[in-house]
């Protein structure tokens, strides 16, 4: 019987604990939800299984580590958990801590990994579980599996997908380390230095029609919902702009980026740097006309 930790939050969390508690051979002792977000379906899960529900604003503080010593974890699973495991927290339990990642390690480490993916025009996106270590995302690979991403995939379609995959490599992960038979793979094997994601936040949703087509597409789609939405203004108003077309044989001219240049009752279309985008699904308070600038 393997006795697991278990440091988790949100829809990437709720399908793995399922995977984790079917598992006879495996025992959650705890979960630990992120402090300032407290998971009520995790919460629930926890009432209805019997296992106790943690919160701590530092999960290596000396008296939090001294309380989850007294569960005896084998070993500490994290799953979009927020905080960062220190050195006396990776070595608490005997076979140390793992981490499911929603990336393509040893490249897209850190933060909004699937908005980054879709915003650098990547034609696959990962999933990787790995060991835990003293830096952010850098430790040994024991599972990886990745995932075409083509033109009808957007924020919402990779979320869905990811919640699945994470559920499957983090069971698969756990079963094989169970076994002694799990992996354990350098990630400079793969890439010496590797990339790093910084988080987004409040400004960044902001959408520049000076860039070209394919850009603006990407980046649109990157962040629709359930994400924050790419936002322009039209005047004093906010446009938020959930879905583009890009137009592959649109051509390329030299004109006004933002200048609305046709529209009819679903949909308009947009002047980018190199050519233009049919605006598909917005959000304004005032109706967009031909010959509107979006800023």
């Amino acid at each position: 019987m393997m006795i697991i930790g278990y440091f988790a939050d949100g829809p990437w969390s709720h399908r793995a604990l399922d995977k984790l508690l079917s598992n006879p051979e495996i025992k959650i002792a705890f979960i630990c939800a992120r402090y300032d977000h407290q998971d009520p379906v995790l919460r629930l899960k926890a009432d209805q299984s019997g296992i106790p529900f943690l919160v701590h604003p530092n999960i290596n503080d000396e008296i939090f580590l001294e309380q989850i010593k007294g569960y005896r974890s084998d070993l500490f699973v994290s799953m979009s958990f927020n905080q960062i495991f220190r050195k006396r927290t990776i070595e608490t339990p005997p076979m140390g801590a793992i981490n499911c990642h929603a990336g393509k390690l040893p490249f897209y480490r850190v933060r909004n990994i699937l908005n980054w993916a879709l915003i650098n025009d990547e034609k696959e996106f990962g999933v990787t579980v790995h060991y835990v270590d003293e830096g952010i995302d850098t430790g040994d690979i024991i599972r990886q599996e990745c995932f075409p991403i083509t033109d009808q995939d957007d924020y919402n379609t990779l979320l869905e997908r990811t919640y699945r995959a994470c559920a499957d490599l983090l069971a698969q992960s756990v079963e094989e380390l169970r076994r002694g038979k799990a992996k354990r793979l350098s990630q400079q094997d793969f890439h010496p230095l590797g990339s790093y994601c910084s988080a987004r936040g409040p400004g960044d949703e902001r959408l520049n029609w000076n860039q070209p087509s394919r850009q603006v597409f990407n980046f649109v789609r990157a962040i629709c919902p359930p994400g924050p939405s790419a936002r322009c203004y039209l005047g004093s108003y906010e446009i938020k702009v959930n879905k583009v077309e890009f137009l592959l044989d649109a051509p390329s001219y030299i004109g006004i980026p933002g200048a609305v240049l046709a529209k009819n009752e679903h949909s308009f279309l947009v002047k980018t740097s190199d050519s233009y985008v049919r605006v598909l699904a917005w959000e304004a308070d005032k109706k967009i006309k031909v010959g509107d600038r979006l800023t």
